[in-house]
């Protein structure tokens, strides 16, 4: 416990700066974890690769971003009256943000992502490579 904040291991979901998005966002994720990587999966009807933008941020933040005018929802559709609309982020804005704070043991150069039939498959890869052990002994005198 560091000044009063529970360790928990969904922290990544709980809120900023940990985790953030866009609210209302359709891009609903799944987080999978597997001995060699993180695999995210994001729901993205209707954007193709040239409309999504996966980065790394901040040494350690995936930021996950959809943008660009739907044309296809606007086309020919001139006097369309909108009542609700939940599937594509709002008529003609097509735009979302999901950011995950990223677990140390990975391999942020060696990212990857492909989306098919609307949905983003991004496989970050851990660092399998043993790290040198954080536990330092102290040795214990009669006298300082």
């Amino acid at each position: 416990m560091a000044d009063g904040v529970f360790w928990h291991p969904f922290r990544r979901f709980v809120g900023p700066p940990v985790f953030r998005e866009s609210w209302g966002s359709t891009a609903l994720i799944d987080w999978m974890e597997s001995p060699n990587a993180h695999i995210f999966k994001i729901n993205v009807p209707g954007y193709n690769k040239d409309d999504i933008k996966v980065q790394v941020e901040d040494g350690n933040v995936l930021s996950i971003r959809g943008e660009g005018v739907k044309e296809e929802m606007m086309q020919g559709k001139e006097n369309v009256t909108w009542h609700v609309s939940e599937r594509s982020g709002g008529p003609g804005k097509g735009e979302f943000l999901r950011q995950i704070e990223l677990p140390e043991n990975v391999k942020t150069d060696q990212i990857k992502a492909h989306v098919e039939n609307g949905v983003l498959t991004v496989v970050v890869p851990k660092d399998t490579s043993p790290k040198p052990s954080k536990v330092r002994n102290i040795n214990i005198t009669s006298k300082l």
